[in-house]
């Protein structure tokens, strides 16, 4: 029986991994596609952001926790039951014509390649690439990797660098592991900039790798789709700096912090209170829902650095609490602390 190809979608924190598995959703050209969404924190931020995709049909199956979808795709919200849940996407591989994997953002993406080793993964799927997602304006501000400048003298000067942060390697694995990068957000940052962004990754990546701009997620399924890496056999020639552990452990100062409020804000308001909280603590990520005063619909927040974005998605349901619901991922960062700066 054929393999399903997957590819699996990496990036840091708020590079735009979720915009741009909506619209390959949203415009699938006929694919049956199963997505699976590899949360970080205790709400499905991310997953609810999918299927409210417009495409739902709303039955979830409750036994497997996998979405079907109106236009015939699905989609799966996984915490730690990988292996269950692929088995399951298996066992309807000849009413699946792909899979897309989004990872957390402070996901290794080879471990994860790994799986696909696993027997009982191994004769129904195979990796068909890695599509790594980076935030063009975070990198051109120093954000993720430093200022441009300085690091290209550092490189220069020394290609093994002993000491790197967590949050350093984690980005350079990304790069290390992908078959291609889409360079997000360059609309915010003027045409010389992008330029350098775009030749400073291209120096970081292996040779032949690709760096595209995509604006909104708004790229081809083609480009997307159809690598046939078969990335589990080659990852010899992507290397890690994790490759001589046995198991990666992420940094256990990373931490989320759930909140749910009983009240409803104004965005601006929570725009600005967010923002204080982001500059007096180390987070590097803050989504969620938010309930608006006498406004039918809810707000999505999605905040990286001290840049926010907000929109309101879908209605929301008769039965369901209008509540605002934020997830918030640091450094050691404590729950009552930040709920005591919100409310």
């Amino acid at each position: 029986m054929h393999k399903i190809p997957v590819t699996i979608v990496t990036g840091f924190l708020g590079a735009g991994k979720t915009t741009l598995i909506r619209n390959l959703l949203k415009n699938n050209q006929g694919r049956r596609i199963a997505v699976l969404v590899n949360e970080f924190g205790e709400v499905g931020i991310d997953g609810e952001l999918l299927k409210s995709c417009q495409v739902c049909d709303e039955e979830e199956t409750a036994e497997t926790n996998i979405l079907e979808l109106a236009n015939g795709c699905l989609c799966c919200t996984v915490q730690e039951e990988f292996l269950p849940t692929m088995q399951e996407l298996l066992k309807r591989r000849d009413a699946i014509d792909c899979i897309l994997i989004e990872t957390s953002g402070l996901a290794l993406p080879k471990p994860l390649v790994q799986a696909f080793r696993w027997p009982e993964i191994r004769t129904g799927a195979t990796v068909d690439g890695v599509i790594t997602v980076v935030d063009s304006e975070a990198l051109a501000n120093g954000q993720l990797a430093g200022d441009l400048d300085a690091l290209e003298r550092q490189r220069e000067a020394d290609e093994s660098l002993e000491h790197e942060t967590p949050i350093e390697e984690l980005f350079e694995d990304q790069l290390a592991c992908a078959d291609m990068v889409l360079l997000t957000k360059s609309d915010r940052i003027d045409a010389d900039t992008q330029t350098r962004v775009k030749q400073w990754l291209e120096r970081e990546l292996p040779e032949g790798v690709r760096v595209l701009p995509c604006h909104q997620g708004e790229i081809s399924a083609e480009v997307l789709l159809g690598f046939n890496a078969a990335v589990e056999d080659d990852l010899d020639s992507r290397p890690s700096h994790h490759d001589h552990e046995e198991e990666h452990e992420h940094d256990d100062d990373i931490n989320a912090v759930h909140l749910t409020l009983d009240v409803a804000m104004e965005p601006k308001a929570l725009v600005e209170r967010l923002n204080a909280i982001a500059h007096d603590n180390e987070i590097y990520r803050i989504k969620g829902f938010a309930a608006v005063p006498d406004k039918p619909m809810r707000l999505v927040v999605q905040g990286v650095g001290n840049r926010f974005d907000t929109f309101f998605d879908r209605r929301w349901k008769p039965d369901e609490p209008r509540q605002t619901q934020l997830v918030f991922i640091g450094r050691s960062l404590e729950a009552d602390k930040i709920s005591a700066s919100l409310k």
